[in-house]
């Protein structure tokens, strides 16, 4: 019994980022200064969204909640990371990393739908314009934010259960940065069938389906941007989508290949750098593209600074 809870409890040890002796301290400012900075342009957006009427929209409502979960699954790996590099102290016990696993899982599950639904949005807005304030009403974006919550969470709970308890009977050593699943299923020695087939149809619901409605959505989007006649509307449009789209193929694509890319293709290597795009870069590269960079927003942070030159205040719109 003593020897099972300790094949089943005994501390991780993360190999982490910071293999190289050289390169690990510059490598651990570039983090460093990638986290602060997300942490901030996901804060302002947050800030500027809550503060600015002309911004209370539906799609500023989704991407407000696309910052909070970024600063969150940005904050569930990161810190962890950099102080065991300052403390020179690379282990993680097992109730922590599996409050890592479930944690993550749930919040990047939660931004694989959201981005999806996203897409939709930005659909209706170019090739339904019309019908965009019936389609993209407060209920359905409550509808669109509790839909992507309920995903991430399900997923969660299906999958750090069966991850966790599979025998860590071979090698405790993590050769990543994080408990991530693929990387703890190497380390499993145990019967991993229904672990297989549960991540696959995961997988399949969380990754493929939601892909599938940002292609066919951003398709829809450029065929009708195509075909506008005003120069000026096409070429914003297009340069919008292209910067979208963008980002979306950077997260979808290192996810599809660390949860979908058989095992024989993977090394450890690929693995930290594929990991490394889509939970530290994504979250800082989603607000820059996104909102930070357009005259909407642009233009509210110019007025919360005008506003904030007598008392701070403002009003919260519908959403």
């Amino acid at each position: 019994m003593d020897e099972d809870n300790k094949t089943f409890f005994s501390d991780f040890t993360l190999t982490g980022l910071f293999t190289n002796n050289k390169a690990s301290g510059f490598l651990f400012s570039i983090i460093c200064a990638i986290f602060f900075m997300a942490m901030i342009a996901n804060g302002v957006m947050i800030f500027l969204i809550h503060m600015d009427p002309h911004l209370h929209t539906p799609m500023y409502f989704l991407l407000s909640h696309l910052s909070l979960i970024d600063m969150m699954y940005i904050s569930t790996i990161v810190p962890k990371m950099l102080v065991d590099y300052l403390r020179d102290k690379r282990t993680i016990s097992f109730v922590a990393c599996t409050a890592q696993y479930f944690l993550y899982m749930g919040l990047v599950g939660a931004e694989f739908f959201l981005l999806g639904l996203m897409a939709y949005d930005r659909y209706v807005a170019i090739c339904n314009p019309l019908r965009y304030s019936a389609l993209m009403s407060p209920r359905i974006c409550w509808i669109i934010l509790a839909s992507s919550w309920f995903g991430g969470t399900l997923d969660s709970f299906l999958l750090t259960p069966i991850t966790m308890s599979l025998p860590f009977c071979a090698s405790h050593k993590i050769n990543h940065f994080f408990c991530e699943a693929p990387t703890m299923l190497r380390l499993a020695c145990g019967d991993k069938a229904a672990y297989e087939m549960v991540m696959y149809l995961c997988c399949v619901v969380m990754l493929l389906i939601p892909f599938s409605v940002v292609l066919v959505s951003y398709t829809r989007v450029l065929t009708t941007v195509h075909q506008m006649k005003s120069a000026e509307g096409k070429k914003k449009a297009f340069a919008t989508c292209s910067s979208h789209m963008m980002v979306v193929m950077l997260f979808y694509g290192a996810a599809l290949y660390t949860y979908m890319l058989p095992q024989s293709y993977h090394t450890p290597i690929k693995d930290k750098v594929f990991s490394a795009f889509y939970t530290i870069l994504t979250p800082l590269l989603n607000p820059l593209i996104y909102s930070l960079r357009n005259r909407d927003v642009t233009g509210a942070f110019r007025r919360v600074l005008a506003r904030c030159q007598g008392p701070c205040g403002g009003t919260v719109g519908e959403f």
